[in-house]
């Protein structure tokens, strides 16, 4: 079973989301808007891909709880395919899984947490939903 595909994005805390957007934007020309910025590209691996995919970057305020229950200051996003077992064997694995599994019109997504405390996002893509 094919496990991570591809980074899906980097979140992080920040004191001001806002100015830190606007500096990236002019420093270093991210797209950003107001969840951060969306890279976009194709699966070489999928010759068939007619849909980019997407890699989000997006800063969050220094006081969300959305990284919880880790304390640490950033959460990384994990594109992954078939999301449901992957959580079961995950659990069968022994690995921390947070809360229940989302979905939305973009995918379905679920927390885990690695040895050292730091939550990640796994997320089952649905690009077009974009």
């Amino acid at each position: 079973m094919k496990r991570v595909t591809g980074l899906g994005g980097v979140f992080f805390k920040t004191k001001d989301s806002k100015k830190i957007k606007e500096w990236y934007k002019k420093h270093l020309d991210l797209p950003v808007d107001e969840y951060g910025a969306s890279f976009r590209w194709l699966d070489i691996n999928d010759r068939d891909a007619k849909t980019p995919a997407l890699t989000a970057w997006s800063p969050f305020s220094d006081d969300t709880t959305y990284f919880s229950p880790s304390d640490k200051p950033y959460m990384f996003n994990y594109r992954v395919e078939n999301l449901v077992e992957l959580l079961r064997v995950l659990k069968e694995e022994g690995v921390q899984i947070v809360g229940e599994m989302q979905e939305f019109s973009y995918g379905k997504f679920a927390w885990i947490m690695d040895p050292e405390g730091n939550k990640i996002e796994l997320w089952e893509p649905k690009d077009e939903g974009f």
